[in-house]
């Protein structure tokens, strides 16, 4: 199959083959370029329907009066732009983990896997490739950094739930910069075997950061590798974070993260490969808290501006800027008040979150009515918020990332009435996918790819040599 076909034709394949390299160079899509990518920046907004960007982009339209730096790349012109099929070797609808790892080795594998294959093989991630080839390498994201995403570019594991042994495998591979939240995996308090992870990597010469502070105060050039762990689990939402002093002085955003990151890397004269991960959208996404979602998009879009604006000045970096999968579906959907029942979104303090971990069992009706409206500014009825009430008796809330059995899908459905956004589930969809890239490399971007091609046009971008396999079948 000639490359150029492959990617006009490229769709799904049955459920549960093992989907391998193209066996043809991607620059044959669009024609070769002398030029090489000496840095990569690839940024990931996890579990980012379609109606998650296009609801960010509109709330930034009417509050700022402006578009979000994607859809300002789109407007412009300035990026290739195309729709990527998702799907795992096992599943159409791919987990976060699958996902990643066909970006990271470039196999497709199985949900919950991380580049280890049906058959148990192991498919070498690709920062491992990177940093063997003298790149400075990273990743940053706002949720634990030993998560499915970020892992998937670093480590072989034959289960993403293995958290406390991939970051002993980062302590193994010393890559450059690795920073998000995940606190429990590398404290001696938190871990079950006591082990005290943040002094191994002391002790193997890591700079260990663990606030904002510390974090602005790394010295660019430095040679020290950087681990930056900044919260248990995940780092907090963004609309809740603006609202608490003290998170925001302590807790670094992700556009800082990823500014930290590129600075501290940017003195490799080989260049430097990046991954960033709004990972909190995905999480938002299963709860169905459009708070959170929203805010965390755009979060996300101000890191996409910190690594477009450090490219247009660079001339040498590649940025590709994508999600791995789509989740819940939301979108703003129609009726007499849908604008202004949008608009309230401007003017939340508060995430759904933050609102039910602060109501008890103990709470009457008038209580739960003051707690949203002094969260989000309008006030549901008693009926509302009796029915809110009964699943704090019976805790048997829905969702991913809801330890506390939260009544998420029920607050969510009651907000519909509120702010007009709908959701299709609480889980991952098999969408296919936005995906832009700007920068050397990205002519060799098709119309329409599948996520196991991104890893082979990285390596090709970089001038790196790329492994052939042929396609094959299980």
């Amino acid at each position: 199959m000639k490359r150029r076909d492959f990617f006009r034709n490229a769709s799904l394949a049955v459920v549960g083959s093992s989907i391998a390299a193209p066996v043809r160079s991607l620059a044959a899509v669009t024609g070769s370029s002398a030029t090489q990518a000496k840095n990569i920046i690839f940024l990931v907004s996890d579990g980012m329907s379609t109606g998650t960007l296009n609801m960010a982009n509109m709330l930034l339209k009417r509050k700022e009066g402006r578009s979000s730096e994607w859809v300002r790349l789109y407007e412009e012109g300035l990026v290739k732009r195309a729709l990527m099929d998702t799907a795992s070797a096992s599943s159409l609808v791919t987990d976060s983990a699958a996902a990643s790892s066909s970006w990271g080795g470039g196999m497709r594998v199985n949900n919950g896997s991380l580049n280890v294959g049906p058959n148990g093989e192991a498919y070498k991630p690709i920062l491992q490739k990177f940093k063997s080839a003298g790149k400075s390498v990273g990743c940053v994201t706002t949720v634990p950094i030993t998560h499915a995403t970020p892992a998937g570019f670093c480590v072989n594991s034959k289960s993403r739930g293995d958290q406390a042994d991939i970051a002993l495998q980062y302590l193994d591979l010393q890559f450059d910069v690795m920073m998000g939240g995940g606190a429990e995996f590398f404290s001696k308090e938190k871990r079950k075997d006591k082990a005290d992870v943040f002094g191994r990597f002391r002790q193997k010469g890591f700079a260990v950061v663990q606030d904002r502070d510390a974090m602005l105060a790394l010295q660019p050039g430095a040679k020290k590798p950087v681990l930056g762990v900044f919260h248990e689990d995940g780092l907090p939402y963004t609309l809740d974070a603006q609202q608490d002093a003290a998170i925001t002085k302590t807790v670094p955003t992700l556009a800082e993260m990823t500014q930290a990151a590129i600075r501290h890397m940017n003195t490799n004269s080989k260049g430097f490969v990046l991954q960033v991960e709004g990972g909190k959208v995905d999480w938002a996404a299963h709860a169905n808290d459009g708070a959170a979602l929203l805010y965390d998009q755009i979060a996300f879009d101000d890191a996409i501006k910190v690594a477009v604006d450090f490219a247009e000045k660079d001339k040498n970096t590649l940025v590709i800027i994508t999600t791995d999968h789509g989740n819940a579906n939301p979108g703003l959907f129609s009726g007499s008040k849908a604008n202004a029942n949008f608009d309230r979104i401007q003017t939340y303090k508060h995430t759904n979150d933050w609102i039910l971990r602060g109501i008890t069992r103990d709470f009457s009706a008038a209580q739960v009515i003051e707690r949203i409206e002094a969260a989000q500014g309008y006030a549901i009825t008693q009926d509302e918020a009796a029915q809110l009430l009964q699943h704090y008796a019976k805790t048997d809330g829905d969702g991913l990332y809801n330890p506390y059995k939260l009544p998420f899908k029920e607050l969510a459905l009651i907000q519909r009435r509120y702010n007009s956004i709908g959701w299709g589930s609480m889980d991952h969809s098999a969408d296919y996918v936005e995906l832009a890239m700007l920068g050397p490399g990205s002519e060799k971007l098709g119309q329409f790819v599948k996520n196991t091609d991104l890893h082979y046009l990285m390596l090709e971008a970089a001038g790196m040599e790329v492994e052939r396999r042929k396609l094959s079948a299980r």
